[in-house]
């Protein structure tokens, strides 16, 4: 997987909060936003895939009740 340039025009404020928060962690400020841009990705597709896993077990919950089916100890002996 290659890579692409991408330039951005940001505020000298944000510019500076940006350096400060890179520098606390030993990064680069290109480090810092690639690395929160990625974060926020992994953040977005773990809610989605959150959703999407309540989604199932929502269904599976409306057709066996909250604690899954129902078996007793009579009915595995």
């Amino acid at each position: 997987m290659g890579s692409t340039v991408l330039s951005l025009r940001i505020d000298g404020e944000l510019l500076d909060r940006l350096r400060q928060h890179a520098a606390k962690r030993g990064m680069s400020v290109q480090d810092y936003v690639v690395r929160t841009l990625i974060r926020d990705d992994f953040d977005e597709r773990f809610k989605v895939a959150v959703e999407e896993t309540e989604k199932f077990y929502g269904e599976t919950e409306k057709l066996c009740g909250p604690a899954g089916p129902a078996v007793t100890r009579d009915a595995i002996t």
